[in-house]
């Protein structure tokens, strides 16, 4: 029974050391130096909105007598699209203006007084206190019709703005009044209408977070979609980005002004749109796997008759020529992570190294191709052993 187990220790320890001193076998992954586009981007999403439009309001109060427009219509710059009744504010006009010429004839009364006490004044028929009087009151009689003129200006401008116009050529978006509604602009303007200027010409507000807000730059290219043309991706470039930022349950954000072109008016104002802001482009560069880069034969795994050619160069990539492993050093430019530009050091075509799988564990293992070697072996396969 000794006899046995020493024969099986002894078996145990040869298959050991005879295992322990093969080194496995690899399999290397290759790629090819090629000719390609390197970009990295940034997404968000966005509101879709008229470069220019115009919120139309009125300085007065009253009654909305007459809407001449509605939704989507047409207008022209100083074209009437409402009124106001104008009832009190024509009234009000005519009672500034009978002030008016009643200031005036006060006036041409104390003119008239004053050129007699001065003359009487003169010939020294009446005191200079009587004179000083006359002069004020012809003075007061002034500013009196100065007055009146201003108050009649105000009338005809508040009677002026009870015809509402439109300030700019466009197409009116949004109508918050009827006819016979009463507007009050004793705090505030009342919005009345809302026209936007040119929608062939339209933008994205786009809020950018913070941590991507460093690469976004003006003139970058922008692609976005909407959901109500989910088949159409619509070009654009980033044409301000803004400094404010806006913090929402503690994330921060920016706006970025994308140029959104409209010509077939297919953008409609507060769709919302899915941005990409392409931050960083480089087209028919050569590219290769960022994966390469990184890789380097171990000399613990490579066949005994198998050499290495190092390089002391910081980015290299490594070819294999027969049983040689030669190091190339490269330029290399800008990367996304994935792909990165070969500047220099290198022809297109050439196939570099990019990784090492163990054949055997491959084969061994299905779920796990580039398994460590060294790794002890299933269990059940050790538990069959010693049966």
């Amino acid at each position: 029974m000794r006899h046995n187990i020493l024969q099986y220790v002894l078996a145990v320890g040869a298959l050991a050391v005879t295992s322990c001193s093969e080194k496995p076998q690899t399999e290397y992954e290759t790629t090819v130096v090629e000719k390609g586009n390197i970009s990295t981007t940034v997404t968000a999403t966005g509101t879709i909105e008229p470069v220019t439009s115009v919120e139309v309001g009125t300085q007065v109060s009253g009654i909305v007598s007459k809407i001449y427009v509605d939704y989507n219509s047409i207008v022209k710059a100083g074209q009437v699209i409402a009124e106001l009744d104008k009832t009190n504010l024509t009234s009000t006009l005519e009672s500034q203006r009978a002030n008016l010429t009643s200031a005036q004839s006060a006036l041409q009364y104390q003119k008239a007084n004053f050129d007699r006490q001065k003359t009487l004044y003169d010939k020294g028929l009446i005191s200079a206190n009587d004179f000083e009087q006359a002069r004020l009151s012809y003075v007061q009689a002034q500013q009196q019709v100065t007055t009146a003129r201003q108050s009649v200006k105000r009338a005809e401008t508040d009677l002026g703005y009870a015809t509402i116009t439109s300030p700019i050529n466009g197409v009116v978006l949004s109508k918050a009044v009827e006819e016979g509604q009463t507007v009050a602009a004793s705090f505030s303007t009342p919005t009345l209408f809302t026209i936007a200027q040119d929608l062939t010409d339209m933008r994205v507000i786009a809020d950018i977070d913070e941590a991507d807000i460093g690469d976004v730059k003006e003139g970058q290219r922008v692609t976005f979609t909407v959901d109500a043309f989910p088949n159409d991706i619509f070009e654009g470039a980033v044409t301000q980005v803004r400094q404010q930022a806006t913090t929402e349950s503690n994330v921060v954000t920016y706006e970025v002004v994308i140029s959104a072109p409209n010509a077939d008016l297919k953008l409609m104002p507060g769709l919302t749109a899915n941005v990409t802001i392409f931050t960083l482009e480089k087209n028919d560069v050569l590219t290769v796997s960022a994966k390469a880069l990184r890789f380097a034969p171990n000399e613990a795994l490579i066949a005994e008759d198998e050499t290495i050619v190092p390089s002391d160069s910081k980015n290299k990539l490594w070819v294999r020529e027969g049983k040689t492993f030669r190091a190339i050093p490269v330029e290399v430019g800008v990367t996304n992570g994935t792909m990165t530009e070969v500047v220099s050091g290198i022809q297109a075509g050439t196939e570099v190294l990019a990784d090492m799988v163990f054949g055997e564990q491959a084969e061994g293992d299905a779920s796990s191709q580039n398994k460590n070697p060294f790794m002890p072996g299933p269990r059940n396969n050790r538990n069959q052993k010693k049966k």
